[in-house]
């Protein structure tokens, strides 16, 4: 894992992997989001496969897919309304944690 802390409570990461998210929860993050849309790349695990870890870990997760730029007005006001509503740190992830980082930048 890769993950890089953007402030106290959230971070951002590449692709993440169902048998990574024990150690996820374990470093206390308790909402991902994934912001890529399945399908992206070869062998990407889908939302399902991690949400169904997600369950197991008890962690929320949420899908905010988001392709190309500029990112919609609906996507980074549904990704804020996820940070905001969370009860402790966020992690989101996508290919290469770039978008998570700039989606939360426009909602910032």
């Amino acid at each position: 894992m890769n993950l890089m802390q953007v402030t106290e409570d959230y971070s951002v990461s590449p692709q993440i992997f169902p048998d990574e998210i024990n150690a996820i929860a374990n470093l206390g993050y308790v909402t991902i989001i994934c912001n890529r849309p399945d399908g992206e790349d070869p062998g990407q695990p889908t939302v399902a496969e991690v949400a169904t870890a997600c369950d197991v870990a008890g962690i929320s997760l949420h899908h905010v897919p988001v392709s190309g730029m500029p990112i919609s007005a609906a996507a980074v006001s549904e990704h804020r309304r996820i940070i905001d509503e969370s009860n402790g740190p966020v992690l989101a992830y996508c290919r290469s944690g770039q978008r998570s980082a700039v989606i939360w930048q426009a909602s910032a």
